[in-house]
């Protein structure tokens, strides 16, 4: 029997989770319970700041007596409930799920997908030639891989969108998992500068009447970016270290701090490379701003690396 600890005390609620006796805390999710015990289940559009989406259906479970599979990131756990997470029909569903993306979205930049496509042996090819990478979208002609009405496609094989010199959104890369809507709109910033246009395959993040990030209502809190799972959206500078092919995670550090612009005391985690900052985040557990920060805080750090005498 393992009893798990998940914060203030509540009801204790006992499952089974693959073969397993679990305690967990009352109101946890099934997939609260799999991280309790070290059970790993992928996910792509779970942000553990925001609400459930349940968009991406990459981390479906078995529950006994459900008829389908259900997300494991929004499914709480009810006495007596009975979890299989790795059964033929959930690595079946995540396997499918993961070629449909691969074979339609630049995933190029998403941790830990390569990963999931090798264990669960996903053929993205199967569906059609993958969607080319971003260095492979900048190298195209003009109007390859576009719609022949001239149109922007939804989701795929667009050109980035660089309108500003904060971040950029590259939203060949986007899975349509609303986090940054989330992030955006009610959950965290209010500024509702982005949301969902358009329906079916139409469907795709966009400003109010497709307007210039600049022009929209956007107050570059870069809290969006902080949540984005696949690198749609993105700092200018790594974005254009990534074009140069000097973007390095292994030789950066990450210093925890406190920003000094206001006296919130909201937590920054400053990435180095080269004794340069190259990104900024904000950790999630921080209770000032639960990895949230503003213009100041994501982005107001270009003067640490200035000299004296530059202009």
């Amino acid at each position: 029997m393992t009893i798990v600890d998940l914060g203030l005390p509540r009801r204790l609620v006992d499952i089974t989770l693959d073969g397993e006796q679990v305690s967990v805390a009352e109101g946890s999710t099934v997939l609260d319970a799999c991280a309790a015990v070290g059970t790993e289940v992928p996910t792509l559009c779970y942000g553990d700041t925001l609400r459930p989406r349940n968009a991406c259906r990459v981390c479906v479970v078995e529950v006994e007596g459900s008829r389908t599979l259900v997300p494991s990131c929004s499914r709480e756990v009810t006495p007596g409930m009975v979890v299989r997470t790795d059964t033929e029909r959930t690595r079946h569903s995540r396997k499918l799920v993961l070629e449909l993306l691969a074979s339609s979205v630049d995933l190029s930049t998403t941790p830990g997908v390569d990963g999931w496509v090798e264990d669960y042996q996903a053929r993205p090819e199967r569906f059609g030639p993958p969607e080319p990478s971003a260095d492979d979208r900048d190298r195209r002609a003009p109007g390859e891989h576009e719609p022949p009405d001239g149109s922007v496609a939804a989701t795929v094989a667009q050109p980035a969108a660089v309108d500003n010199d904060l971040y950029v959104r590259d939203y060949g890369k986007c899975i349509l998992c609303y986090k940054c809507v989330d992030a955006c709109g009610e959950q965290w910033q209010n500024s509702f500068a982005i949301t969902v246009a358009g329906r079916g395959f139409d469907a795709r993040i966009s400003t109010e009447f497709a307007a210039p990030l600049p022009d929209s209502a956007c107050v570059y809190c870069g809290n969006c970016i902080e949540v984005c799972p696949t690198g749609a959206l993105s700092f200018k500078t790594e974005y254009d270290m990534r074009a140069e092919g000097s973007w390095d995670e292994s030789r950066q550090q990450r210093t925890t701090t406190v920003c000094t612009f206001c006296g919130v005391g909201c937590n920054l985690t400053l990435h180095t490379q080269d004794n340069e900052i190259v990104r900024v985040t904000s950790p999630h557990e921080s209770s000032v701003g639960h990895g949230n920060l503003c213009i100041k805080g994501r982005f107001g750090w270009q003067h640490v690396g200035r000299r004296k005498d530059s202009p």
